[in-house]
């Protein structure tokens, strides 16, 4: 064995450690030494000097990777909490995963023709919702997911059309940057872009709703045909009509407060009249701004729908990101 140690200079998150070891020191104890003094297990140390990183290869020695005397090394790695911190993540993951494929493997709950309209409540709802606790303010991305499951608009045509969603949750900003809406097999569950892209708050009510009509379209529809577009403006046309009609006093189905009001009545009878939807004529003489207003705002609805799709991850059972879940 050399006479002379290896003095090395080992720089781990701003903090200098020296070891001094004899050159003939295999490198599992120089390995051995480092988690002493920072926690790293020894698989997951990186050690780069010179441009190079050292193999982990334990029965060579430290001359013969090139360690001399004086040389720095620059180590990287997670310390064992991490580890454990990452550990206990992607086992939680893991779980949440393993649940939503059992809930979608269960048999769909069929209604039998006498069934009861409490059977219809129970069914035809999102039986969970469930905000990204990692993210900032939960609380108030439960009530927004809350207030959305709620919506006496929405729960009337998941009624209407038998549309049953197992969970409700919100889609991160950096997940799937672009998208603004998720469906995951038919209905398991739906996830909503409900905050902005820089975390700093939550996107309008009305726009994340209108997502969500598009998305719950998808539990008949997953390609964006025809037949998805059809449903899709019926959804919406729907949730116009049951709103409207719930102001002149013919729905009173809860005292919810916070419903969709159109922005104007132009905006109101446009929805309505969107992809396929009927609409009064409108008069040449005494209505034409009005009708000048209708257009304006059909127009920018069907931009905003177009825009919608373009936007919409759920794609048809052989693409890519409905087979990832």
């Amino acid at each position: 064995m050399a006479s002379d140690n290896v003095s090395l200079t080992i720089s781990f998150r701003g903090v200098i450690h020296t070891v001094s070891l004899p050159p003939d020191t295999p490198l599992s104890q120089l390995h051995t030494r480092l988690q002493e003094l920072t926690s790293v297990p020894p698989p997951l140390q990186k050690l780069l000097f010179k441009g190079k990183k050292a193999q982990h290869d334990n029965d060579v020695t430290l001359a013969q990777i090139g360690l001399r005397d004086g040389i720095r090394i620059q180590m990287l790695g997670p310390n064992a909490q991490e580890v454990d911190a990452l550990a206990a993540a992607e086992s939680e993951h893991q779980r949440k995963e393993k649940i939503l494929h059992e809930r979608a493997l269960k048999p769909q709950v069929q209604l039998r023709s006498t069934g009861s309209s409490n059977t219809v409540l129970t069914t035809y709802l999102f039986h969970k919702v469930e905000p990204l606790s990692h993210l900032p303010k939960p609380d108030t991305a439960l009530e927004r997911l809350t207030r959305l499951s709620n919506d006496p608009a929405i729960r009337h045509i998941m009624r209407k059309h038998k549309l049953s969603v197992g969970v409700l949750t919100e889609l991160a900003p950096h997940e799937h940057p672009g998208l603004l809406g998720l469906n995951v097999n038919a209905g398991q569950a739906i996830k909503l872009r409900i905050r902005t892209d820089a975390y700093d708050g939550f996107r309008p009510y009305i726009e994340v709703r209108r997502v969500l009509c598009h998305e719950l379209s998808h539990n008949v529809w997953q390609d964006h045909d025809n037949n998805f577009k059809e449903l899709n403006s019926q959804l919406n046309r729907e949730v116009t009509e049951f709103e409207t009609a719930e102001r002149r006093g013919t729905h009173y189905l809860s005292n919810f407060k916070g419903a969709y009001e159109p922005s104007s009545n132009e905006e109101g009878e446009a929805l309505i009249r969107i992809l396929g939807g009927t609409g009064t004529p409108l008069g040449d003489s005494v209505q034409d701004r009005r009708r000048r207003a209708l257009e304006a705002a059909t127009a920018r609805l069907r931009k905003e729908e177009e825009e919608l799709e373009m936007s919409c991850g759920t794609q048809g059972p052989s693409e890519s990101i409905s087979s990832n879940y």
